[in-house]
């Protein structure tokens, strides 16, 4: 029986959060899945999917949609019953039978396409539970914000039938399908990716090359020989890198007349949408982010984060920094990038103390080293010089790591961060060559860098006269400053203060000579000499 062919069925209250029984079964639909038998209707709550496998008890809860493996048909009878027993929303065999002990045991029974693999049926309908369950149901019954619901809303602009892949061509969701369903469309969603056969052909053609080539749209003229219907497709892009793609196939009717246009927005709109999705980790690593992050911003307490990862609290710690360092790379661009280089770091750091964690704060990459003998030895900063490396050869960006300084025990670990957000400040003002450095590297840049921002919130301890030197010169043209800062980094040598400003030497001479007229400053004094250098470097 059809979706559309179903009899009216005793009505069961809409659920406003979660999603329902036929909200799943419009999602996913036929080829798929279809329903045999519902006698509590369609609106059915579904809160979980569970797979059961015939060795293990029959057992079931309100709510879950049961997928019975190993048992076909009439054979899966003490599932579904005990499905029944246990309130589920659903029971999904392959094959047809077993109807009438759906229908006795008060649960509805679906039966999975058999060439459909168990694992991709479980990911899709948990896809469109987890996502009910973040943003709840829409009145149309489309889950917001679902990559299956925007593919029915571009079938709507369209006309045709949609499926939306990812760069391996799996397929992420898809358009409800009809009658007019083709042989590739019909075995890409049973299979979940395209048939090597058909995918082998459309790269004979070129239409993966000119899809991943950039927008723009492609159109597969029908093979009716080899049971392929007219498409048109677009590349899913950040930036320049392939994300995935977007495919409409024409069913019994024509596409409509803006269906090209409609395909070029969409592929636009998903484009964050697959960004969010390849970069959103799993559970147990966004529970290990938010260890580290709490543990750095001051939240979580030393002996928790030890507890959870297995590390002594008591040991040495230290933290290494990333960075990105491409400005003018998009947004989203970026964030891929990001995402790439957090798995990367994780790896590496994993490989060198188990207990490594690894997180982003403020889209600096954060490895928090716990463990770490009494006397670290220079192992991290080969570790910290590899990952660089092999990220600027994966990830062709530059990228820059800051190691903090190694502190006794893991509630030290702030500290150790906050040494690295020095270190990459230092970095960032160019008073680095290398993409690696530690505190020890650029400890007197950093302490510089602290006393002129102190100096620079302290008012009342900079002099009145270098303020009215710099007004003064900001005024005529800015060329006293430059020349006295230039002179103090010489250490008054006048010669190489002229070859680093490419003035002549007797232009340094004047200058210097101007800018103590007008401040009153002499140079010739060692304190107002430190003074003026200070207070002129802010």
């Amino acid at each position: 029986m059809r979706l559309s062919d179903q009899p009216k069925v005793s009505a069961v209250p809409e659920v406003v959060a979660g999603t329902s029984l036929r909200h799943v079964l419009a999602t996913l639909g036929e080829p798929l899945v279809r329903v045999l038998v519902a006698p509590r209707g369609l609106a059915v709550p579904v809160e979980d999917v569970v797979i059961l496998d015939p060795e293990d008890p029959p057992e079931a809860h309100p709510g879950d949609l049961v997928l019975v493996i190993g048992a076909r048909g009439r054979a899966a009878g003490a599932a579904i019953r005990a499905a029944g027993r246990g309130g589920a929303a659903a029971v999904a065999v392959k094959g047809e039978g077993g109807t009438e002990i759906a229908a006795d045991a008060g649960v509805a029974l679906l039966t999975v396409g058999a060439e459909a693999r168990w694992e991709q049926v479980e990911a899709l309908a948990r896809g469109v539970v987890d996502a009910a369950r973040a943003g709840g149901e829409a009145q149309s019954g489309e889950v917001l914000g679902d990559l299956f619901a925007l593919a029915q809303t571009v079938a709507t602009l369209t006309g045709g039938l949609v499926s939306i892949e990812d760069t391996a061509s799996r397929v992420l969701a898809y358009s409800r399908s009809s009658d007019e369903v083709d042989e590739l469309r019909r075995l890409s969603i049973l299979g979940r990716e395209g048939p090597e056969r058909y995918l082998a052909m459309l790269r004979e053609w070129g239409v993966y090359q000119r899809l991943r080539a950039g927008e723009g749209i492609v159109r597969i003229d029908e093979r009716p020989e080899l049971g392929i219907r007219r498409r048109i497709a677009a590349g899913i892009h950040a930036g320049a890198q392939p994300l995935g793609t977007i495919w409409v196939q024409e069913g019994a009717t024509p596409l409509t007349e803006q269906a090209e246009v409609a395909l070029l927005g969409a592929s636009r709109s998903l484009a964050p949408q697959l960004i969010r999705a390849r970069t959103q980790p799993s559970p147990e690593l966004r529970l290990r982010e938010d260890l580290l992050a709490g543990l750095l911003d001051g939240r979580v307490d030393a002996e928790s984060v030890a507890g959870e990862i297995g590390a002594d609290p008591g040991r040495p710690a230290q933290v290494l920094a990333f960075a990105l360092s491409s400005p003018g790379a998009a947004a989203s661009g970026r964030q891929l990038r990001r995402a790439e280089l957090v798995h990367l770091i994780a790896v590496h750091t994993a490989a060198y103390r188990r207990t490594a964690l690894v997180s982003v704060l403020g889209g600096r990459v954060y490895a928090l080293l716990p463990d770490l003998p009494e006397h670290p030895d220079a192992a991290v900063l080969a570790l910290a010089r590899e990952i660089v490396a092999t990220a600027r050869r994966h990830l062709d960006v530059p990228v820059r790591a800051a190691l903090g300084g190694v502190v006794p025990r893991l509630s030290d670990a702030a500290a150790s961060r906050g040494d690295a957000d020095r270190v990459l400040a230092t970095m960032a003002r160019g008073r680095w060559p290398e993409p690696v450095a530690s505190l020890a590297d650029v400890r007197a840049d950093v302490l510089l860098s602290e006393v002129l921002a102190y100096l620079a919130d302290q008012p009342r301890i900079r002099d009145p006269r270098l303020a009215e030197l710099v007004a003064h010169d900001a005024e005529h043209g800015g060329i006293l400053v430059p020349a006295v800062l230039a002179y103090l980094d010489a250490f008054g040598d006048v010669r190489a203060a002229a070859q680093a400003l490419n003035i002549h030497p007797n232009t340094v001479r004047y200058r210097v000579r101007r800018a103590a007229e007008v401040s009153g400053i002499s140079l010739a004094d060692p304190a107002q000499r430190l003074l003026t250098e200070l207070q002129l470097r802010l």
